[in-house]
């Protein structure tokens, strides 16, 4: 094992764990990725010498837990390549980002017969708010469909995007496929259109360097907890004139600029969007995990995990039985796989490799209108990060000939 990779995955406690008697091998982290002692440690800090609420107290500990969290905004601004920090929102996750888009920015310009546009392969956090405002409005939905080799069909794209457009919301990244989405173009059509385009940043941040102004996002939506942070913080990046525009999301404390017995005023942006007490915690947590994604290198995590997957794609491929979705040329996916085996269940696979200690998911993965498409309910689903190893991958890709064999003869 490299001995920078040894040092890394030192920082993760939970990897010496044990797993029905197996070494722990976790290939779950396009679900949530582990978090490291550093990350701990700075939640932990916050709460034994920093602990108040923020933006409320004229005492010394609530100037001081405000500063705080105001940083770590400042601190997301730039690892985004925003402009200012008053475009960063702190939400509770990807999901919460993208409803908040939907419920405030949709409600507000969607009108009926108006278009709204997404991904065949978006998760369902970024078409069920679309789908249910479009409901609503008695505006269409449109799908861009997939091309040959499971990627989105630009083209098909180019054809959907239409001056009655006026909203595209798509994954960077797809968390079944795996394919990296041409979102640059796609923000170039929509602003051709006088659209905007609404970015699920999930599966891409922590993996790749995200610059929101050389994509022209006007929206970009992200979760701690896929990028080594916590659970329940999440980041809604938007376009500052255009937040200045939208309604509240929340009402409630802290997003006030004065209420009276006829009405009230909203604080200006961000905080206009922060109604009652923040996840601070999460919000120092989030922080620490850009802090060990910035120590371990974006470039270094990125060129790990394409060389783990040029190691593992073209040795899974040569497991007969085994269909595989998304693009197959790897230069164009994330560290994600996902597949099937002929004659088995994903539940059951995925349940064979939990007995060896193999973390893997199994299900529709919040896609269903993608499975659809593809023509499965469910796949087995392999997602790579920094800390796996060459060695995890090959008790992986051995496990996976065993479990064959033994269905196989479990079925003669």
């Amino acid at each position: 094992m490299d001995k920078n990779i040894k040092q890394i995955r030192d920082n993760f406690p939970i990897l010496k764990r044990k797993i029905n008697d197996s070494s722990l091998i976790y290939l779950d982290n396009a679900a949530t990725a582990q978090i490291p002692v550093s990350v701990s440690k700075k939640m932990m800090d916050f709460d034994e010498t920093y602990r108040a609420n923020v933006h409320r107290g004229v005492h010394t500990l609530g100037m001081w837990a405000t500063k705080y969290y105001e940083s770590v905004r400042e601190k997301v601004k730039d690892f985004i390549h925003a402009k200012s920090e008053r475009e960063i929102v702190f939400t509770s996750g990807c999901t919460d980002s993208l409803n908040l888009v939907a419920n405030t920015y949709g409600e507000q310009n969607i009108q009926a017969g108006d278009e709204i546009v997404v991904s065949i392969m978006e998760h369902h956090s970024n078409l069920l708010p679309w789908q249910q405002l479009a409901m609503r409005k008695h505006a269409k939905l449109k799908f861009i469909e997939l091309d040959q080799e499971q990627k989105l069909d630009l083209a098909d794209a180019k054809k959907k995007i239409t001056p009655k457009t006026k909203i595209i919301a798509v994954a960077q990244v797809s968390n079944v496929l795996g394919c990296i989405n041409p979102i640059k173009e796609l923000a170039q059509l929509a602003h051709q259109n006088n659209a905007v385009i609404v970015v699920d940043g999930a599966q891409a941040i922590g993996h790749f360097d995200v610059n929101v102004q050389e994509l022209e996002a006007d929206f970009y939506a992200f979760s701690g907890h896929k990028m080594f942070g916590p659970d329940g913080i999440g980041v809604l990046y938007g376009r500052k004139k255009l937040l200045e525009k939208m309604p509240p999301y929340r009402l409630g404390g802290e997003m006030i600029a004065n209420v009276t017995r006829e009405g009230a005023t909203w604080d200006p942006v961000p905080q206009k969007f922060e109604a009652g007490t923040p996840n601070i915690e999460g919000a120092i947590g989030l922080e620490g995990a850009i802090d060990f994604i910035e120590h371990v290198g974006l470039d270094k995590l990125r060129q790990y995990e394409q060389d783990l997957i040029d190691y593992v794609f073209p040795k899974i491929q040569k497991i007969a039985g085994l269909t595989f979705y998304g693009p197959q040329n790897i230069s164009e996916r994330s560290s994600v796989i996902s597949f099937n085996m002929q004659g088995i269940h994903p539940h059951d696979l995925a349940t064979a490799l939990d007995l060896e200690g193999i973390e893997v998911r199994a299900g529709h993965h919040c896609a269903q209108p993608l499975m659809e498409t593809l023509g499965v309910e469910s796949t087995v689903r392999a997602s790579f990060a920094i800390y796996n190893t060459q060695e995890e991958a090959d008790k992986f890709l051995s496990a996976l000939v065993e479990i064959k064999e033994f269905f196989q003869n479990e079925l003669r």
